[in-house]
């Protein structure tokens, strides 16, 4: 068990972790901004009166790119059904125009930089008069943070320590749960965690592993996901591991894999391609579901009968598990026993904490994106002179 709600199997494959556990006790002796918005200490930039404010709101549109709108689409994903509002996520540039007839929207634009081509794009196409808006973005001079005074909108500042892939416990992930109607408290586990020892010893030989599969020459990490509401979860780890990680042609290619379809398209060049991946399958347990009806069921597939679609997903996670086994292929398994606020803070914590040890082991900053900043100013520049 990595917690009491998550177990996890990791990789059958031979590791050292005492580098890990070197590098896992510096990241803890010293400061780290960032980790500190996982903990329940973290203050947030926004008080008790903006919830109350609007939290009457019950449709709520969100505007970002990337980290600004990964992690809150996860939230929302993981947790739907406790959510009893309307959000719509604006998290591309996209040709087409929602059809919304709703007066009462609250629009969250989140923007780290405050100039996010992309994010100034959709709020100038989706912005009605009477929406209201809250801005969260950097405390600096910046196009949205002058958009939001001149529409003197409410304005949350992104504290500049903390990078979008990074934010989703800050404020950019916290305000929107908050409004959603969700306990922002029950997500912050760092500080039980690291005091947990399953979970420490699960994310050292995670870590230790990885690193020795990279080292073999294995560089995609292909997820097989048999949860939908975990999808946007996948959406955004991905851009955790492959933008921290992705530098001086180092990195892993994180691949996300939809189950069991992906059976019927993906298995076989997973099982007999190319050796250079290793593989995450993860599950949600206990879930609600239909059941099979007894009396469509022919004969020849009687074993069906009195079965759950829950029941039969499951199986095939347990067969691939098997075979994957039997093929020698090297893969981690989580399934989730309760989903909630607690389990998915818990999955939030390990992944960070697993992508800023694998940066460091890779001496990698994790904490930078380069080579994204040149396609920014590139583009900036193609708009300047057409």
């Amino acid at each position: 068990m990595l917690t009491r709600d998550i177990k996890f199997k990791n990789y059958k494959v031979k590791s050292n972790i005492s580098k890990i556990k070197k590098e896992f006790k510096n990241l803890l002796s010293k400061e780290n901004k960032i980790l500190s918005s996982l903990t329940s200490k973290y203050k947030y930039s926004y008080s008790n009166k903006i919830i109350k404010k609007y939290k009457k709101f019950s449709i709520l549109q969100i505007i970002g790119i990337g980290g600004s709108i990964l992690g809150t689409e996860a939230i929302f994903s993981f947790l739907k059904d406790k959510i009893k509002k309307n959000f719509l996520f604006i998290d591309n540039i996209k040709n087409e125009t929602l059809k919304n007839k709703e007066n009462k929207i609250l629009n969250l634009v989140v923007s780290k930089s405050g100039n996010t081509l992309g994010t100034i794009s959709n709020f100038n196409i989706f912005f009605k008069k009477n929406d209201k808006n809250i801005f969260i973005t950097e405390n600096k001079n910046s196009y949205l943070n002058n958009l939001a005074k001149n529409l003197k909108a409410e304005i949350i500042h992104h504290n500049n320590f903390i990078g979008g892939r990074y934010s989703v416990l800050s404020e950019v992930g916290m305000l929107p749960a908050e409004l959603a109607g969700l306990n922002p408290k029950k997500f912050k586990q760092l500080n039980f965690l690291i005091n947990n020892k399953n979970f420490v010893n699960g994310l050292m030989n995670n870590v230790a592993s990885t690193i020795n599969l990279v080292k073999k020459k294995k560089y995609a990490s292909i997820i097989l996901n048999y949860d939908e509401k975990s999808e946007n979860l996948f959406k955004w780890y991905q851009q955790l591991i492959a933008e921290s990680l992705g530098k001086k042609s180092k990195g892993i290619l994180p691949v996300i894999s939809s189950m069991p379809k992906d059976n019927h398209s993906l298995m076989q060049l997973y099982l007999d391609g190319p050796k250079k991946n290793f593989y995450t399958f993860f599950n949600v347990l206990n879930e609600k579901s239909l059941k099979i009806n007894n009396n469509k069921i022919l004969y020849s597939h009687r074993y069906l009968k009195n079965k759950s679609l829950a029941k039969i997903l499951y199986s095939q996670k347990l067969a691939a598990e098997k075979v994957f086994l039997r093929k020698k292929i090297p893969f981690r398994s989580f399934e989730v026993l309760k989903r909630n606020e607690k389990t998915l803070g818990e999955l939030f914590c390990f992944f960070i904490l697993e992508t800023i040890l694998l940066g460091r082991s890779l001496n990698v900053n994790p904490f930078d994106q380069p080579s994204v900043e040149l396609i920014k100013k590139e583009t900036k520049q193609i708009l300047i002179n057409s």
